[in-house]
């Protein structure tokens, strides 16, 4: 009857092991592109990007749409590159703009 309680016991615990460890394998997939796009975005939708982590097994570009929703893209794609540049172009002209306008601002007039 004892070998029995701890076989019993044994395979909750194996049991309950098995399961604390699988949130890991859920969060690789949660944020790693499984499948890309293959409709080119127009520039004029997408607010921001970033790059998937280097352990996914697949490298890609997430574009982040005024929408709200993300979608990934084959860093390949001969469109992707020119997006990149655009949104990071239209960025450092607004975060050159905002400084040009504080600056301005902030300067007292001589009298």
């Amino acid at each position: 009857m004892r070998s029995l309680k701890f076989l019993l016991v044994l395979v909750l615990f194996c049991s309950l092991q098995m399961t604390s460890s699988a949130p890991l394998s859920v969060n690789v997939a949660v944020n790693c592109c499984m499948e890309f796009s293959k409709v080119k975005i127009p520039v004029k939708q997408v607010k921001s990007y970033s790059w998937t982590r280097s352990d996914c097994p697949r490298r890609a570009i997430v574009f982040q749409m005024i929408s709200g929703r993300e979608i990934c893209v084959d860093p390949e794609t001969t469109w992707a590159s020119g997006h990149v540049a655009k949104v990071d172009q239209r960025t450092t002209s607004k975060t050159t703009t905002t400084t040009t306008v504080s600056t301005a601002k902030t300067q007292s007039p001589t009298v």
